[in-house]
């Protein structure tokens, strides 16, 4: 091995680093041997999609950022997102496992939490985010109390009638 292919350089600010070394401590970029020539074009379709990412969206747990009503949609979201430079992955949305339809049924695409401001960014300027609530609508229990009420309401009433009617025939 030559002595300029035993060290690694960061192909982003040129830092050298020993061959135990795998990323950049400044810039967080994939290391590279120094001398090597750079690649043109990429080696396969992952490694082309790996190209893309930018390393600053890459850190952090995994949040979601939006949902496709099935696997096209959401793959078609996941393309937008790479385009910019953000990971992601899609996941089925919990519930709605269909083995039969391995593409139907909904989709959660997840980011990185570095990434999921960015993520919402580009969602918004396609008119893809997640829409907001109406309001009112996160008052679901509220809604399930009165309805809880009414009933045991109507069938205290209706017992209350009953014994009544049983009292005067009785």
């Amino acid at each position: 091995m030559k002595a300029s292919r035993e060290t690694l350089a960061c192909p982003s600010c040129a830092l050298r680093y020993s061959l135990d070394e795998r990323f950049c401590a400044s810039c967080r970029m994939p290391l590279v041997h120094v001398g090597g020539e750079p690649l043109k074009s990429a080696r396969t379709e992952a490694h082309a999609r790996a190209r893309k990412i930018n390393p600053v969206y890459a850190e952090g747990d995994l949040v979601r950022v939006a949902g496709g009503r099935n696997q096209p949609e959401a793959e078609l979201i996941q393309g937008m997102l790479l385009e910019e430079g953000v990971p992601s992955i899609l996941r089925r949305t919990a519930g709605f496992d269909v083995p039969d339809f391995l593409a139907a049924g909904p989709r959660d695409v997840l980011v990185p939490q570095a990434g999921a401001e960015a993520a919402r960014e580009v969602l918004l300027e396609a008119d893809m985010a997640p829409q907001q609530p109406p309001p009112g609508a996160g008052q679901g229990g509220a809604h399930a109390a009165k309805l809880v009420a009414a009933i045991l309401g109507g069938g205290f009433i209706t017992a209350l009638l009953t014994w009544g009617l049983l009292q005067l025939t009785g």
